[in-house]
């Protein structure tokens, strides 16, 4: 199988190497030379760290650059089996890209989008042969991270999804399979980890340092939600929060903080540009939590019933199966429990108390339960019976 992939980016990068490594020819097509150059010194730097790890032997680590073409032409494309971009989060570019290498790629090749906020659909029209056209959301840096979506648009031909599940865990990798809604499910999912934590903090509940103690070190999360936002960069994660708001028809489950959208326009991106919620500029002394206990459950307790409600709402929906929901949300942003075990753990009466408790404080519809919450209570049931 031939592969190429539009976009030399860390994303394009990383998924041309991956699919290298699971044994196909991959042309990684970028119109910006010495874009191309820095992505083939990144691929050969990650390889050879493999092979000094002994993960990887050094023949095999040549093999793998041999697979890959690095080129500036859509012409290379015309022997590809399968072609993916990994560009800008602009639909009018995708659409323009998709426009131009339907016209040179074979009748049989699959087109995919790795986009993690944009309508699959709105992409796929732009192409004369729709039926073809997918999402293949990959995880940031791809050659580390297990997940990915798979996103069948309503074009899409029946049985592709089930063909590229197979095609995807062929690469090593753990795919599941999400309706085409807006931030399919990790982005859709996780946006209360962080909005609720912003409006923890903006209501002067407890500070950043303090939100995030509570996340790691009574929750269990590997980042908390500050130090997360951080470390993805504003530029990304305040995008993508405003993109899932504007297309969930501004739902105000989703809405936007203006803390966060401060950061933006100032351009306090966090880590990458030294600052963000947290100041990492060298001397920089990090500001210590609270650690009140008694605190930290309460953080805890309502950020947690915002995200297992959240999963309960999209299990609802059947933007995704409940084997996938937790799948999701454990691989893709290494949640410590899948959300709807650990609401069957709290008990979904105690889940869904919190929440009424917060609504019935601020009469806003970000709190509202899941109908499939209430019933879940009404009829005493868990997602996993037995477990």
């Amino acid at each position: 199988m031939i592969v190429g992939i539009i976009g030399s980016g860390a994303m394009g990068s990383g998924i041309a190497q991956v699919i290298a490594t699971a044994g196909h020819k991959v042309h990684l097509l970028d119109k910006n030379a010495q874009a191309l150059e820095r992505a083939a010194k990144s691929i050969k730097g990650s390889l050879r760290k493999l092979s000094a790890k002994g993960k990887l032997s050094e023949n095999d680590a040549a093999d793998i650059q041999d697979r890959l073409n690095f080129t500036e032409a859509h012409q290379d494309f015309g022997d590809c089996d399968l072609v993916l971009e990994a560009v800008v989060e602009d639909l009018e570019v995708k659409q323009n890209l998709f426009r131009e290498v339907e016209m040179i790629v074979p009748e049989h090749c699959i087109l995919a989008s790795n986009t993690s906020s944009l309508s699959i659909a709105s992409i796929a029209s732009a192409c004369q042969n729709p039926e073809r056209f997918i999402g293949i959301h990959f995880f940031n840096p791809a050659p580390v991270m297990p997940l990915v979506e798979i996103i069948p648009a309503v074009q899409t031909r029946e049985g592709l999804a089930e063909e590229i599940k197979d095609m995807v865990q062929s690469w090593g990798k753990l795919p599941v399979i999400a309706q085409d809604t807006p931030g399919f499910i990790v982005n859709r999912v996780a946006r209360p980890f962080y909005g609720e934590a912003i409006r923890i903090y903006e209501e002067g509940i407890a500070d950043i340092a303090t939100i995030d103690w509570a996340m790691t070190e009574l929750g269990g999360f590997k980042m908390g939600p500050f130090t997360l936002m951080d470390f993805i960069g504003h530029d990304v994660n305040y995008r993508v929060t405003e993109s899932v708001f504007a297309s969930f028809f501004y739902d105000p489950r989703y809405k936007p903080s203006f803390t966060q959208k401060r950061l933006f326009e100032a351009g306090y991106f966090g880590r990458k540009s030294g600052r963000g919620f947290y100041n990492y500029q060298e001397g920089a002394v990090p500001p210590a939590p609270t650690r009140d206990e008694q605190l930290g459950h309460y953080i805890l307790n309502r950020i947690l019933a915002m995200l297992i409600n959240e999963a309960i709402d999209a299990l609802a929906l059947r933007v995704a199966s409940k084997e996938d929901l937790e799948l999701a949300m454990t691989k893709g942003v290494n949640y410590p429990k899948g959300l709807l075990a650990w609401a069957d753990e709290l008990g979904a009466q105690h889940v869904l108390a919190t929440l009424d408790g917060l609504y019935k404080e601020y009469h806003e519809d970000r709190y509202r339960a899941s109908p499939l919450l209430r019933k879940m209570v009404r009829e005493n049931q868990t997602f996993f019976p037995g477990l």
